[in-house]
């Protein structure tokens, strides 16, 4: 049930969208021939004329869109009559476009102002973060580092943890003995085995039998996260090398030894990386009866986990008036509208990779599982967002989107006349073949998702 009302939403806001441009068209009085959901991919589910326009569903759900009769090459409307869209002016054209775009916007706001009156609340975005137990094994530095049931976390490494996944971040981020190691630590592991084993060149494979003396390794260097990556919308590049097979085997082998007999297999280079792939110190306070309380240093086991299970309570903003709640959903949507202009920044720059861009039968599942865990409310603030990331990739200057119809009246402007018809179709085709394809990558990663769980039982 909390899936089919997910997708319920999601199906407003497209007619939301597509209402946005057809409204706007009617109010200039512009002639409007069809109003689709879906994309005229494939079979057509239902069709029906209603006055002189044709609503229509298409099986292609992901999607929708108004016609006009300068679509249509057959139209018996005459091609100078003002029922065209493309025979009103420059502002109007603009108009129509953009108010899909629009609609989204006045539609996600819309949603959380509703939802700040009936909850009386809003997330804030931030979370307290708890120890309500310690779960590691006995001889797990976290008995050592003084962490207590019932402390709150609240800073780590000088990060404040007050997001929802930060202290996972950190213990995922720090794991121990996890195949990678830092340049500049190897370097200071290899001047230390040199010192003490003069005798063996960097790279020079050490003669079997010979014995080699082994150093205290430099301990590696504590990770430290920044605002984006604690809040989910960066990913962590720690720049670090991986290790080979034989060198993470001797990393294993050389564990709390003082010498080594060389099989003659690796050189004191090779010992040096494996020495430097060690732990990752975490440093981290909490909040003990009102006093903040430095922990000793604890570490991360190879999994990247420190032993505890936490308890997180978002807090939550108060709505206690009408100002009240227009006030704390513009703060709502502001925040969560520049986080995904960060985000959308890092996949356009490539720090995220396309492999982790997901679209609507991942977010219907998730929103889905939001609704049943957390309530219709969290439900419908997930579909505000999504209103107002539809907003935001539509707006977007490429071909086939409003934005690509909106950088053509530009470039109209500009010059003085509409841009060559036949060109702008041939790179709208273009365009809208490649967003296709693009919706296909997306819904592809998105069944992934969902049925590697099953094939790694």
């Amino acid at each position: 049930m909390s899936t089919i009302i997910m997708i319920l939403l999601i199906s407003i806001l497209i007619l939301v969208h597509e209402a946005g441009h057809f409204y706007a068209a009617r109010l200039f009085k512009i002639k409007v021939d069809k109003f689709g959901i879906g994309l005229p991919i494939g079979p057509t589910l239902w069709k029906k004329k209603v006055g002189d326009i044709t609503l229509v569903i298409h099986a292609f759900l992901f999607g929708g869109y108004v016609s006009f009769p300068d679509d249509d090459k057959d139209s018996d409307i005459p091609a100078d009559s003002k029922d065209r869209l493309m025979n009103r002016p420059i502002w109007q054209r603009a108009i129509v476009f953009a108010a899909g775009v629009g609609a989204n916007v006045i539609c996600a706001f819309v949603l959380v102002l509703l939802t700040a009156f009936l909850w009386g609340n809003l997330p804030s975005g931030k979370f307290d973060t708890y120890v309500k137990e310690i779960s590691a094994p006995k001889d797990a530095s976290v008995w050592q580092s003084g962490l207590q049931a019932g402390d709150k976390i609240v800073e780590v490494n000088g990060s404040k943890i007050d997001t929802k996944y930060g202290i996972n971040l950190y213990a995922m981020y720090s794991a121990s003995f996890d195949g990678k190691i830092s340049e500049k630590i190897a370097d200071e592991n290899y001047t230390r085995l040199k010192k003490i084993n003069p005798a063996f060149v960097k790279d020079e494979i050490i003669p079997e039998g010979l014995i080699v003396k082994l150093s205290n390794a430099v301990q590696e260097e504590k990770v430290v996260l920044n605002k984006n990556i604690l809040n989910a919308v960066a990913l962590y590049k720690d720049n670090e090398i991986k290790l080979s097979e034989p060198q993470i085997k001797l990393r294993d082998e050389i564990k709390d030894k003082k010498f080594i007999e060389s099989d003659g297999t690796y050189s004191l280079n090779d010992l040096a990386y494996a020495m430097s792939d060690n732990q990752k110190p975490i440093d981290m306070k909490v909040l003990r009866n009102n006093q903040i309380v430095q922990l000793k240093t604890m570490y991360s086991d190879s999994e990247g986990l420190i032993g505890i299970v936490p308890d997180k309570k978002e807090i939550l903003v108060p709505v206690t008036g009408i100002k009240s709640a227009f006030s704390a959903s513009w703060n709502y949507l502001y925040n969560e509208t520049k986080s995904m202009l960060i985000v959308l920044k890092q996949l356009f720059t490539g720090k995220i990779p396309l492999k982790n861009m997901h679209g609507v039968v991942l977010i219907t599942k998730v929103g889905g599982d939001i609704i049943s865990q957390d309530g219709i409310f969290y439900g419908i603030l997930l579909t505000a967002v999504i209103s107002m990331n539809l907003a935001i990739l539509n707006i977007l200057p490429i071909p086939a989107l409003d934005g690509g119809h909106l950088l053509f009246l530009c470039v109209e402007k500009i010059i003085g006349k509409p841009v060559n018809e036949e060109i702008a179709n041939k790179i709208m085709n273009v365009f809208f073949a490649l967003l296709i394809i693009l919706l296909i990558f997306v819904l592809f990663n998105d069944i992934y998702v969902l049925v590697q769980p099953l094939f790694n039982k």
